[in-house]
């Protein structure tokens, strides 16, 4: 069975890895860019996409690269705690959550990919003009254009995916919500017990800070004119100076954020931007997966993670329904609904809606957060996101494994 992923991203390269690992050998991932670079900052890996990569021998891999935070905590823009609960292994997962830079675990990835499959499976350069349902995918190259036959193509685009495009021309550029995000990292000593992962703000303004190795990475996030756009370009370096005038005051006993600002190399702008969910992902032998399916808000720190499990859960249904049809649907089926749900929810702020509520009911911060927030309230709502997005503890540890058991036959073909 031939199979063409297009976008050598996190969802592309662990498309690829997990198609291998399921028994499929013709697979050829085709990048856009000449050069694959390690760029971006940081990415949180949650439990669930933890298992899946550990599932795939690379947990060892991985875990090097970043570090395991063992605690979450929200707190409002005065930096007075609203929220506190363990992460990963201290909340008693299988499997770490674990702080990693994007660039770095897309080319550890990319790594895998290359000693499994093979050196030449990653084909840069190759932009992609166009697909039809029936598998066929062009290409221009600096050489000329490329048409692949395949069985199956996977567009793992991106949120400006070609092959989304193509089943859906009107749909436009993505939607902006009027949030800015600056991303960055500051080489600085590690903040409270240096394995806290911290979010202050609310809907307005908010501040996210966690170690990775060597620093500290940050996400700064504000609704204002004159910062970003729709149509900002992604990965652009902005001054520094005007984004810690917006933060000057946050200054709190446990951390600085005008300093972590300020100690930034590079700052990069981003737009808050998603897409509307879709009604379909598969058309004939095509199919989408990761941000080419359904670009979320970061809220919740799930799109990298729901990714990997896309490209898991397509694997296993290929793997192990009667035909690549009924695999696809299975896919759909199991993949569609759930991440339909997350693109909504993180539009409600998913898990950090705490601190919207919080803000909204004590404006000027609270003696006791129980008087603003019940323990029942703030239990539901980090459970009930723990649930949708599918890395509830105890469902979690229960869940059987993705990984497709040998059948006897051929994987994705009819016996």
């Amino acid at each position: 069975m031939g199979i063409v992923i297009v976008g050598a991203g996190i969802g592309g390269l662990a498309a690829a890895l997990s198609l291998h690992a399921a028994g499929f050998e013709d697979i050829g991932v085709y990048e856009r860019v000449e050069t694959l670079r390690p760029l971006g900052v940081g990415i949180n890996l949650l439990p669930h996409a933890v298992r899946e990569l550990t599932e795939l021998g690379l947990g060892e891999r991985v875990t090097a690269l970043g570090v395991a935070p063992g605690t979450l905590a929200y707190y409002n823009r005065h930096g007075q705690q609203i929220w506190r609960e363990p992460r990963g292994l201290d909340a008693g997962y299988h499997w770490p959550q674990l702080s990693v830079g994007r660039g770095q675990l897309q080319l550890a990835l990319l790594e895998a990919v290359r000693e499994r499959l093979g050196p030449n499976t990653v084909r840069t350069g190759h932009r992609l003009v166009s697909t039809d349902p029936a598998g066929t995918a062009r290409f221009e190259t600096t050489a000329g254009a490329v048409t692949v036959h395949a069985e199956l193509v996977v567009g793992a685009d991106g949120i400006h995916s070609t092959v989304r495009r193509e089943r859906r021309p009107d749909e436009g550029a993505p939607i902006w919500n009027g949030l800015t995000l600056w991303r960055g990292t500051a080489r600085l000593p590690g903040f409270l017990d240096g394995r806290t992962m911290i979010m202050a703000g609310d809907a307005e303004q908010k501040f996210v800070a966690y170690p990775i190795r060597d620093g500290i990475n940050f996400i700064a996030e504000r609704r204002a004119t004159g910062f970003g756009g729709a149509n900002a370009d992604w990965n652009r370096a902005v001054d520094a100076t005007p984004i810690i005038e917006l933060f000057r005051s946050w200054r709190f006993p446990w951390l600085d954020v005008p300093q972590i600002l300020g100690a930034a190399a590079e700052i990069l702008e981003y737009p808050m931007v998603d897409r509307d969910p879709l009604d379909r992902w598969t058309h004939g032998r095509t199919t989408l997966l990761g941000d080419a399916a359904h670009p979320m808000y970061p809220n919740g720190s799930n799109g990298g993670s729901q990714a990997i499990l896309d490209a898991r859960t397509l694997a296993y249904h290929l793997a192990t329904a009667r035909d690549t049809d009924i695999g696809l649907a299975a896919y759909e089926r199991d993949r569609r609904p759930a991440t339909t749900d997350l693109v909504h929810r993180n539009r409600q702020q998913g898990p950090e809606r705490v601190m919207v509520l919080a803000h909204e009911r004590a404006p000027d911060g609270f003696a006791n957060i129980h008087d603003v927030l019940s323990p029942q309230e703030l239990t539901e709502i980090a459970t009930g996101y723990k649930k949708a997005a599918g890395f509830h503890p105890e469902a979690l540890n229960a869940r059987p494994s993705l990984t497709p058991r040998p059948h006897g036959g051929t994987p994705g073909a009819t016996p």
